[in-house]
């Protein structure tokens, strides 16, 4: 299995320019030297450039797309709206919590959620980040990074808090999130009950949305694939590969090989086949909230 370790993959917007920049190079038969020539740029930065280990500028694609003879306007003019994208990608709105993100390794995580439009969720344990409730987050959050104070705890909490807001975003097309939860997420704060209240209404508010779908996999489902634990799978827009991320206690890691994500889609299908339908799913969350 390929792990990826670097906790900052590529923006999606960096890796179609890479792919484009690729073809427009090849197509062209010039070596990166001689297109570093013509240009007056090294080859070190042009290679890095060329598979999206570092961002660029608009005016230097113009001189590459110069160099390799590119004349027709719509075509350049779509290769440097990638080019904006990703500088505009890189003001992160999380920057301002990046000391506490920093201790997490939860950068890398957040650049391929913001740019996926498709998360496939998997939680065996908890209900997923992105439909928790602020106070739900900060009792998970506590219980689990003994190692913050309450300010960072706070700050944690309102970084889930804004990863939400891409749900329903308007400047884009909201991602569409599928979660498959087990029961054990839904019965491990039984004993907060006014938080699992308020947890379970705001999964029956939430849910209705056309890019949300729940299921609840039961108790008596038995063992099954998933027991190795939580996982996200994010798609991507043409060419990107889709990805998976996994979290465990010290570090988090992703991978993008064909074999393994099609692995844990695998996984995921079985688990939705398995888990309760989503008008299933409600009827059980509100039979939930009535036990209360």
């Amino acid at each position: 299995m390929a792990w990826k370790r670097n906790p900052a993959p590529k923006s999606v917007y960096r890796r179609q320019l890479s792919s484009q920049l690729k073809e427009l190079h090849e197509q062209s038969g010039m070596t990166l030297a001689e297109v570093g020539q013509v240009i007056e740029v090294n080859q070190g930065s042009l290679s890095r450039i060329m598979n999206g280990d570092r961002g660029t500028s608009p005016v230097l694609v113009k001189a590459m797309l110069d160099c390799y003879g590119v004349t027709d306007a719509a075509v350049r003019e779509d290769i440097l709206d990638l080019v904006r994208a990703d500088q505009a990608r890189h003001k992160k709105w999380w920057q301002k919590y990046s000391a506490v993100i920093n201790t997490t390794q939860y950068g890398g995580y957040l650049e391929l959620e913001q740019s996926a439009t498709s998360l496939t969720s998997y939680e065996p344990q908890l209900i997923p980040g992105l439909l928790q409730t602020p106070e739900y987050a900060r009792q998970v959050i506590t219980a689990m990074r003994v190692d913050l104070n309450a300010k960072q705890v706070q700050a944690l909490v309102d970084v889930r808090m804004n990863r939400q807001n891409i749900l329903a975003r308007e400047d884009a097309p909201p991602p569409k999130l599928w979660a498959v939860i087990d029961e054990a997420a839904f019965r491990r704060i039984e004993s907060k009950p006014a938080v699992l209240k308020e947890q379970l209404e705001h999964l029956l508010d939430v849910e209705p949305r056309t890019n949300i779908t729940l299921q609840l996999l039961p108790f008596d489902t038995g063992f099954h694939p998933g027991l190795y634990g939580s996982f996200m799978l994010m798609g991507f827009p043409e060419p990107n590969p889709d990805v998976v991320w996994v979290e465990n206690l010290t570090n988090s890691v992703y991978f993008e090989g064909s074999d393994d994500v099609g692995r844990y889609t695998e996984v995921f299908d079985h688990l939705r086949a398995t888990a309760l339908g989503p008008p299933e799913t409600r009827s059980r969350i509100k039979n939930m909230l009535k036990e209360l």
